[in-house]
């Protein structure tokens, strides 16, 4: 394939060569492919468990993603910072931002662990309602274990993040790796050889995060690195620092926890439609993921060219990078999704080797899968891949109130309304999140294209220097 070099209209030298942004990508996509593929095998392990141990742990996977996004929505405030920096060539205040990114990340996650384990059944209980109680069963314990794990899930957040934004992806893919090998030889141990079931499960992900959090701080703290963490006795707030990293991790928290939550409560919905329909939706869950692998890289990727590009004031490099990498993962999508959607029985029968899973459950994850693999081609990185090219720029806002409005307007109304009022179980609300989508393809790309993200760059990078 013929590559596209930049236009004689940028200014200056490109930021990226096309070099540099395959080790940027590349990594990337291993890191995303092992965390799908990895989460789905994990299905698969406790799959042979049981649908009730399927369900529960699903069930806290909905929550821990609310937890999650607010880490990763605030190493992204840090990694805008940081690229921002670099493209300024600050590199000073760029390794100041990665000190207080890390201690802001810390105290927040230890307030959020101490909540989330002293209220774990009433959260379980508000947020879905009546559920079997071997279910519930499952979901305290599991949550109970890798809830101990949020602080170490944020500090690896965080400077994965600060790595990134550097364009050094390949630290974050290597501890993925680890991460994901001690994850799957524990669950092997655990669940299989000393028959610890869900428990068994959680230990494995506690010890994973815990050795990537410390092997991947230690790696930060090296003299080498242009971004890199140096704690001492004289390290304090930095409070213009915390408040540009907060400034955009913030909106963008409020954005992802939204998200999340609303995924949850959604969550909630199918889960009144019974066993079988929450076990189908977990399975589909892991199998839609894996269309979403190109997309969650570029997302990542966009945060460090755009936000270089807009560090450098050179907005038409960022306009032209971002272009680039959209049509990247629009291919790629495509490619991966129909691909995805032939091997789709194969798939399937995969997760029910042990013969846990009924006909049923089977049947209706294969048309969830469809309906957001189909469609994933066509809107997905319009949705989601696109808004972290306004991000990188600083019009946090923006998205924030687009993604909102969006998520209840769409994907809460439209789940109750088709699945609830109109008995389509979790197609329904299935086809609501597609409705979500569509509109916030519409409203980014009308927004991109119209240019006000650049003005708010330009506002914010004037305000940082004066």
């Amino acid at each position: 394939m013929r590559h596209r070099e930049p236009p004689a209209f940028l200014t200056g030298q490109p930021l990226f060569s096309q070099l540099d942004l395959k080790r940027l990508i590349f990594p990337l996509v291993v890191e995303q492919v092992l965390a799908i593929t990895v989460g789905m095998i994990d299905t698969v392990m406790i799959s042979n468990v049981g649908e009730a141990a399927v369900s529960g742990v699903s069930l806290v996977d909905m929550v821990s993603n609310v937890i999650i996004s607010i880490f990763a929505a605030l190493a992204t405030g840090g990694a805008v910072v940081a690229a921002q920096f670099i493209g300024s060539r600050n590199y000073d205040e760029a390794r100041e931002s990665a000190n207080q990114l890390v201690m802001v990340m810390g105290l927040i996650s230890v307030v959020i662990t101490a909540l989330a384990l002293a209220f774990k059944r009433p959260l379980m209980e508000l947020l879905f309602g009546h559920i079997e109680p071997d279910v519930m069963a499952s979901s305290v314990t599991y949550l109970t274990i890798t809830g101990l794990s949020y602080p170490f899930l944020a500090v690896y957040n965080g400077c994965a993040a600060l790595f990134r934004s550097n364009g050094n992806s390949r630290i974050s893919m290597k501890i993925s790796i680890i991460m994901n090998l001690i994850n799957l030889v524990g669950n092997s141990i655990l669940i299989f050889g000393f028959r610890m079931g869900v428990t068994g499960a959680a230990l494995a992900t506690l010890a994973a995060r815990v050795t990537a959090a410390v092997v991947i701080f230690c790696l930060l703290r090296h003299p080498d690195n242009v971004i890199r963490i140096s704690f001492s006795r004289r390290t304090r707030f930095r409070p213009h620092l915390v408040r540009r990293i907060l400034g955009i991790g913030i909106p963008n928290g409020l954005e992802n926890s939204f998200f999340q939550f609303g995924r949850v409560l959604v969550l909630g919905i199918i889960s009144s439609f019974g066993t079988v329909q929450i076990a189908a939706n977990a399975v589909a869950n892991n199998l839609s993921g894996l269309g979403c692998i190109p997309g969650q890289a570029m997302n990542l990727a966009m945060i460090t060219v755009v936000g270089q590009c807009v560090g450098a004031r050179d907005y038409p490099q960022a306009d032209w990078f971002a272009k680039k990498l959209m049509r990247i993962t629009y291919l790629v999508t495509a490619a991966l999704n129909f691909v995805i959607l032939c091997a789709l029985p194969l798939l399937l029968n995969i997760y029910n080797l042990a013969g846990t899973l009924s006909a049923d459950t089977l049947d209706l994850a294969y048309r969830l899968v469809f309906i957001h693999n189909g469609m994933a081609i066509l809107i997905w990185p319009l949705a989601f891949t696109l808004p972290n090219a306004l991000r990188a720029a600083n019009d946090v806002r923006f998205t924030m109130g687009i993604s909102i409005f969006s998520m209840l307007a769409f994907r809460l109304v439209s789940s109750y309304v088709m699945g609830i009022q109109l008995q389509m179980g979790a197609i329904g609300v299935w086809v609501a999140m597609i409705l979500d989508w569509l509109f916030r393809s519409v409203c980014f790309a009308a927004r991109f294209l119209s240019g006000k993200w650049k003005v708010t760059a330009e506002r914010v990078q004037h305000q940082s220097v004066s």
